[in-house]
């Protein structure tokens, strides 16, 4: 197996962060030397020590995220600026986990990006309309980036399809599922039956206000963890949801290792890493009926309509009232969570790797 040096665009803002390290430390596993280059807010000591424990050089580069820029030209500076710092690396290739900086000229290797969501898919999940013009310069820097990596990847089919038909790419994304490295068994943190969401619930298309109202239906406590505050400022308001805050993994452990009965109401999700955690601790799956979690979670969760709180309150109150259905719901999710680990995801990434970096690349 060719040995390389691949530089991974990284940010410690959402779900791209686990998806980096558990990728990275599966390819260091198969020989191969990572950094990530960290955009964005810096690491927390947690995310350092989750790096360097993954095998990672960590560049923190403090450069601009570019969702959360104002516009096209920090965005723009910045990949200019990765694209010397793949130079100094010597990098032999680039695994760009935001397309956006994959239309910088001069990159002194093969770049593949992988979309893992964007302003534009998300606006027409959240609004059903493309996005607006204070956000055209994101989509026209994504698009160009996106047109000029040698191969683009998406977490999921469905998000493939969402990602040709919203940049008019003349090709299919492949898809190559995430996957999340399991860890060691948390003792369970309460012993009684109760709900759990997960997310960044400030993020409308997660749906907590939906959540909250289902909250306020059923029998059982129905805790969130996830941020309430995003990171331009927007608040989630919730009035009936026991909001946690961000937790720390060791925590979220200990509340998924009681098997809660899990639920997800996103209305947008390219892939959905907190679905996968929660089904690999055997927790019973209550899911949105949309594209990707039924690509990815058909026969192992029980769907309800996106929008029907109704349908969430029922779903739940069956699975509290029949635990022999609830555990078995758990063990197939848990079994169904097998599919989805860091090395099938390394094994499907070096295969791609293999088509566009052959031999080292001279700078």
């Amino acid at each position: 197996m060719t040995v390389r040096k691949i530089l991974m665009t990284v940010d410690t803002v959402g779900g791209v962060w686990q998806y980096a390290t558990d990728l990275a430390a599966a390819l260091t596993a198969l020989g191969q030397e990572v950094t990530l280059a960290i955009l964005g807010p810096p690491a927390s000591p947690d995310q350092v020590r989750t790096a360097e424990a993954a095998g990672c050089e960590v560049q923190e580069t403090g450069l601009p995220l570019d969702w959360l820029a104002d516009g096209p030209a920090p965005v723009q500076d910045a990949a200019r600026q990765l694209v010397q710092l793949a130079r100094s690396a010597d990098a032999d290739l680039i695994h760009c986990n935001h397309p956006a900086y994959a239309a910088a000229a001069g990159w002194p290797a093969p770049v593949i990006a992988v979309a893992h969501g964007c302003v534009s898919t998300w606006w027409r999940a959240a609004r059903g309309t493309p996005v607006t013009e204070a956000f055209r310069w994101h989509a026209d820097l994504t698009r160009q980036g996106l047109l000029a990596a040698e191969i683009v990847v998406a977490p999921s089919a469905s998000y493939a399809r969402d990602v040709q038909v919203t940049y008019a790419l003349p090709r299919l994304p492949v898809a190559v599922h995430n996957g999340r490295a399991s860890r060691p068994r948390a003792l369970p943190a309460r012993d009684d039956l109760f709900a759990l969401t997960v997310g960044r619930l400030w993020d409308e298309v997660k749906q907590a206000s939906l959540l909250d109202r289902v909250a306020a239906q059923i029998d059982l406590p129905f805790l969130a963890a996830g941020s309430l505050t995003a990171p331009h400022g927007e608040q989630a308001l919730l009035q009936h949801l026991q909001t946690l805050g961000a937790i720390p993994a060791a925590q979220l452990d200990a509340l998924l290792a009681a098997r809660p009965i899990f639920v997800s109401a996103a209305s947008f999700e390219p892939f959905g890493l907190a679905v996968l955690e929660a089904a690999a601790a055997g927790c019973a799956l209550v899911l949105a009926d949309m594209p990707s979690f039924r690509e990815l979670w058909d026969g192992a969760a029980m769907f309800v309509p996106v929008a029907s709180e109704d349908a969430y309150a029922e779903a739940i109150a069956t699975l509290a009232g029949d635990p022999a259905k609830r555990e078995q719901m758990g063990r197939r999710a848990q079994e169904h969570a097998l599919r989805y680990t860091p090395e099938h995801t390394a094994a499907a990434m070096t295969a791609l790797y293999d088509q566009v970096q052959p031999h080292r690349v001279a700078a």
